[in-house]
């Protein structure tokens, strides 16, 4: 009888309405203008009828267009751009670079954006070009500020109206007083845990009047700030036009190309909208299909950006880390609301210390792969109201080693009236706390847990907070689903149980019918007055230089590369290929990469664009980039264990390999297995794109086919590797188990180099030709055999003799850098029809010293730093330098000699005494100073 009652009183608790009060910060201070008001509706200025073929320049035209035109000084916009109904195939992103301008459908379902191509990057791009700049020195705090406080003691020199930064640095003490020191295994391990400087949260904030004479912050904190464990100060900012205001994407449908014999296909679009150095922005009433990435994301300079009514089905990546964060906020006040996720691996996230308050209401995720929460460290400040996670978990806790050491995701964070198969909260050391209030789930954590397993009023946090500080109804702009739950019990009347019995007839109403149906367009979509884009006249462009006006033409000349009929001098730089870490403070030391991938994020350190790229290289006076494929792809193998990753959260930075991913069975790292049979395109454009806009600054691109690291030495180099039989569809003949020397070393050169072996030598052959196509148009790219190559001779001879079959077969001509041990190297180019398909000799693997000639042989199974550990090369000088590469001009004067031996870049000038290419020294031509430059930068 007691069990009885037992279960009685807890079915009936599941019905009780809670008046009860949650976690009291205010996170109502998020989204467009704060949710003060409402988000405006632009005048339609440009009309795009639909049209077949290629439309990304008809519509940036329009964009442009309006982007010129003068903003409205009350309302702050210049107009929008209607899209007709139809489906506008993109072949290029499209941007929004000015404030006030909106990208509106006609239609939402019928107006739809198909961006084509294997372009990683985003379909849509709201960003300033404009960079932040401070004011002053910081300033310290002269008092704590409290959790939530807006009337906070100000240092003197902040007066009303300033733009501030406020920011909460990452200390030593801080990180060990949370733990994330280390995640296991001490100070062994310690890289993967936080760093000082590494996890600091940054706000802006606007300095306002109190009404009385004082000043407040316009919007609260999600951290209190005191004085004990950290320095916290604050910096004016320089003017408040650094970000765009009032721009949007509204009313249509975003949609991506895919390979469709791949389901798990990545070389297409993965972002929808990339919100950054936006304040007041918004996407509402969007459709998402067939994304990798996230519908939106919204970057750390991203603030009041309102996300609604919108939905994100059928995504197509693998399935792993760094995938279908649906929707990802690294900003900080956002409000996404009434959106809806299938299938996401991460639906609805905050990132990288995303500064609080951030809001998701009302999002429902529908066969959640992964967790939603946070998947960055230390995002504070984060509601979930009224979020459901079908299948999967809410997660504010302590993550530890997770994705690269994320730690505490969250803190000072709110789940309110949510589902989910489990929700996870913890309390912080530091004092702060996770809370979880009327929610439903399996329950984890040491958070604070109140009403669980109830319903609660006010049905919606965030609304019953707007609609306190604004004091008046906020109900439309809100929208609530409030499901009816009164007088619901295990012990009806037969009159309420006929009810309950008509009620269950009723199709239940999900958030995706919720969207569609009460989500009303309220803006014009009518194009009577608006002009139509092709009858705006193209704006004039700067004068190109007629000399110039044609491809830069590279030649070996004499035995010299020439570009303009100018030797190319300068410097070279190498493409990194491990390590990295996704913080902000690691960007700026991460150097130049173009087949780096940090989903979600591009700049410095971490996506860098190619337009950026390809400037740094001229600003540092390169002329020799140095491209080979990374060691391994996911960071996890950093710490250089064997083992097989228990499944695909892979973790970035990505260094990408120049093999597909197949989609098919499971590779060591978790992800599909590679398909060496085919190229990556997405490397592949990366690298064309590099040679296409370095040519105008005379950079010489080497594409190196191969990576020797990945055979010889640690065996974690290894086991990730695409050539490992169980990473590929493809029969490599190697053998498994691995035989580990010592259960660690690896040495399979011998395996890889053996073309004796029919299969290995097809696919050898297959690959090194598809590479020879694919750059056989760009002029400036340098074919070389391997980074790190001290393969044997016979090997060397069989990739000279597939380029010569190739240049045969296509009539084309490619320039070939033979670089390799001077034993091999001389042997080649003995051989008379050998030395035919080498045009460059590259001087690398040996040298002149003082000791005298550094010159191990080729094919002994040893890496190049095994051999310098064993022999001790010796000092080089000028004369040495000299003495390799003359001797080499002296005897094959019709060759290119290139010198990067040791201490290579402060013996430039004997380099180019000696007739050397490329020698390092100080300017190289500048190919065509009038051509108009990409001016995408890095964010």
């Amino acid at each position: 009888m007691k069990r009885l009652f037992s279960i009685w009183i807890f079915t009936l608790v599941g019905v009780v309405q809670i008046f009860a009060q949650p976690f009291a910060f205010d996170f109502s201070y998020v989204g467009y203008q704060q949710s003060e008001k409402e988000i405006p509706d632009a005048d339609v200025v440009v009309f795009v009828k639909w049209k077949e073929g290629d439309q990304s320049a008809r519509i940036q035209k329009a964009i442009d267009f309006v982007s010129a035109r003068k903003m409205d000084k009350k309302t702050g916009l210049r107009g929008a751009v209607l899209l007709d109904k139809g489906v506008f195939e993109l072949s290029q992103p499209l941007r929004i670079q000015t404030s006030g301008v909106v990208l509106r459908g006609t239609d939402r379902n019928q107006t739809v954006l198909y961006k084509k191509g294997v372009d990683r990057g985003a379909v849509v791009y709201l960003e300033s070009e404009k960079q932040m700049q401070t004011l002053g020195e910081p300033m310290k705090l002269s008092a704590p500020w409290k959790l939530g406080e807006r009337k906070v003691a100000l240092p003197a020199g902040c007066k009303m109206g300033d733009e501030i930064l406020i920011v909460r640095p990452s200390t030593q003490e801080w990180i060990q007083k949370l733990g994330c020191a280390d995640f296991g295994a001490g100070k062994d391990l310690g890289y993967w845990g936080w760093h000082p400087g590494e996890i600091d949260v940054r706000w802006t904030r606007s300095v306002v009047s109190d009404g009385k004479g004082g000043l407040l912050l316009d919007a609260p904190l999600s951290m209190s700030l005191g004085q004990d464990d950290a320095e916290c100060y604050v910096q004016r900012i320089a003017g408040n036009d650094w970000r765009l205001k009032n721009v949007g994407v509204e009313n249509l449908t975003i949609d991506s190309e895919y390979d469709t014999t791949n389901p798990k296909d990545e070389n297409h679009a993965w972002e929808g909208v990339y919100i950054n150095k936006v304040k007041d922005g918004w996407v509402r009433m969007v459709n998402f299909r067939h994304l990798a990435g996230s519908a939106v994301v919204t970057q750390r300079d991203a603030s009041r950006i309102t996300v609604e009514d919108c939905i994100s089905q059928a995504p197509v990546s693998e399935i792993g880390g760094y995938r279908r964060r649906t929707f990802l906020c690294m900003g900080e006040q956002c409000l996404f609301q009434r959106c809806y996720s299938e299938q996401g691996m991460h639906d609805f996230v905050a990132g990288l210390c995303a500064a609080g308050p951030n809001a998701f209401v009302q999002c429902d995720g529908y066969k959640s792969l992964g967790y939603s929460g946070a998947v960055g460290p230390w995002c504070t400040g984060l509601l979930f109201d009224n979020v459901n996670i079908d299948g999967n978990d809410i997660k504010f806790c302590n993550l530890g080693l997770e994705g690269y050491g994320i730690g505490w995701n969250t803190a000072n964070s709110l789940a309110y009236q949510c589902t989910a198969a489990g929700i996870f909260a913890d309390s912080i050391p530091d004092g702060s706390n996770n809370h979880v209030f009327a929610c439903w789930a399996q329950f984890n954590g040491s958070g604070d847990f109140q009403q669980c397993n109830n319903h609660a009023k006010p049905w919606s946090r965030f609304a019953s907070l707007l609609e306190k500080r604004l004091g008046r109804d906020v109900s439309a702009q809100c929208r609530v689903l409030e499901r009816e739950r009164n007088n619901v019990s295990n012990n009806p009347t037969y009159d309420v149980a006929q009810k309950m019995v008509e009620e269950a007839r009723k199709p239940r109403i999900t958030m995706q019918m919720w969207i569609a149906d009460s989500a009303q367009f309220a803006a014009s979509v009518s194009a009577d007055k608006a002009m139509a884009v092709d009858k705006i006249k193209e704006r004039s462009k700067k004068k190109v230089d007629l000399a110039h006006a044609g491809k830069p033409v590279f030649a070996i000349k004499e035995g010299k590369i020439m570009v303009a009929d100018t030797l190319l001098k300068g410097a070279r730089m190498n493409t990194p290929w491990w390590n990295g870490r996704v913080r902000y403070s690691a960007f700026p030391k991460i150097a130049d990469a173009v087949t780096r991938f940090v989903p979600g994020m591009e700049g410095q350190g971490t996506t860098t664009r190619v337009d950026s790229v390809v400037a740094h290289l001229r600003d540092k006076h390169v002329v020799l980039f140095n491209q080979n494929y990374g060691l391994w792809y996911d960071r996890r193998r950093d710490d250089h264990e064997r083992v097989r990753r228990r499944d695909g959260d892979v973790w970035a930075p990505f260094y990408e390999q120049p093999f597909a991913r197949s989609g098919q069975g499971t590779a060591w790292d978790g992800l599909s297995k590679y398909d060496l049979t085919k190229l990556n395109p997405w490397y592949i454009s990366r690298m064309k794109e590099l040679a296409e806009k370095g040519a105008w600054n005379g950079l010489l691109v080497i594409n190196q086919h191969y990576f020797q690291h990945n055979i010889l030495e640690a065996g974690a180099h290894w086991v990730d590797c695409p050539w490992r039989p169980v990473n590929n569809i493809n029969g490599t003949v190697f053998p498994e188990p691995v035989p580990f020397a010592g259960d660690k070393r690896v040495w399979m050169a011998e395996y890889f180099y053996n073309i004796d072996n029919p299969v290995m030598r097809q696919l050898h052959k297959q690959y090194i030709m598809k590479m020879l196509d694919a750059f056989a148009d760009e002029p400036n790219v340098i074919q070389s055999i391997g980074e790190e190559y001290t393969g044997p001779y016979h090997f060397t001879k069989f990739w000279l003799q597939t380029v010569a079959e190739w240049e045969a077969k296509t009539g084309k001509h490619v320039w070939v850098a033979l670089s390799c041990n001077k034993d091999v190297q001389d042997a080649i180019l003995q051989d008379p029809e050998l030395r035919k398909v080498v045009d460059i000799i590259h001087i690398e693997q040996w040298y002149y010293t003082q000791k005298g000639l550094y010159a191990p042989e080729g094919g002994k199974n040893l890496a190049p730093r095994q051999y310098q550990r064993r022999l001790r090369p010796g000092k080089v000088t000028y004369d040495d330098v000299f003495k390799s590469v003359s001797e080499y001009r002296q005897t094959y004067p019709e060759k290119a000699v290139i010198y990067s031996g040791a201490s290579a870049p402060e013996n430039g000038k004997a380099v180019m005494d000696a007739g050397g290419s490329c020698p390092n020294v100080k300017l190289h031509v500048k190919c065509n100073k009038s051509r108009e430059d990409g001016k995408n930068d890095d964010n």
